[in-house]
């Protein structure tokens, strides 16, 4: 998905997919990932998820020297057809990990600062007045959050 093609040691190309899909927001989870992308092209999002799916199974099989699928069920994805669902999958995403403002496999730091290359952010930061309004928009969620299920907790000891 970055601006160009890239090459194994071995000078072979990797699939390039740059014409096809956009990615706006991730979140890497030790076991499932969350991805939001642009699809630019049809077969855009299955030629992503195939070729993501193929690359790693090949990866990890070799590394741990195993053969097989890796994954029980095929990716599941979401039609987004309003910007208000835009908004609030991208903090979903982003608060999918608890220590979500340091999580090394987040997009969450290409919304406060200038983004890299192949996470295109400006869709999404377009619907805010700033960057500080939308990390605004997902920390309040996680205070609000926080707060909720506090209330919770202290109603059901009280019953």
């Amino acid at each position: 998905v970055g601006p160009k093609e890239v090459q194994d040691s071995k000078g072979r190309s990797f699939t390039w997919l740059r014409d096809k899909v956009r990615l706006n927001a991730y979140c890497l989870m030790p076991n499932h990932f969350h991805l939001l992308v642009y699809q630019e092209a049809n077969d855009g999002v299955s030629s992503l998820m195939r070729s993501l799916g193929t690359a790693y199974t090949g990866y990890f099989n070799k590394k741990y020297r195993r053969r097989g699928p890796l994954f029980e069920n095929t990716y599941r994805s979401v039609p987004i057809e309003k910007d208000s669902q835009f908004m609030h999958i991208t903090r979903y995403i982003h608060l999918n990990h608890p220590n979500y403002k340091t999580w090394a496999h987040s997009s969450y730091k290409d919304y406060p600062v200038e983004a890299r290359t192949w996470v295109d952010s400006e869709p999404i930061l377009a619907m805010f007045d700033s960057k500080k309004e939308y990390v605004d928009f997902v920390n309040d969620y996680k205070e609000m959050h926080k707060e909720l299920s506090s209330l919770k907790s202290q109603l059901a000891d009280n019953i």
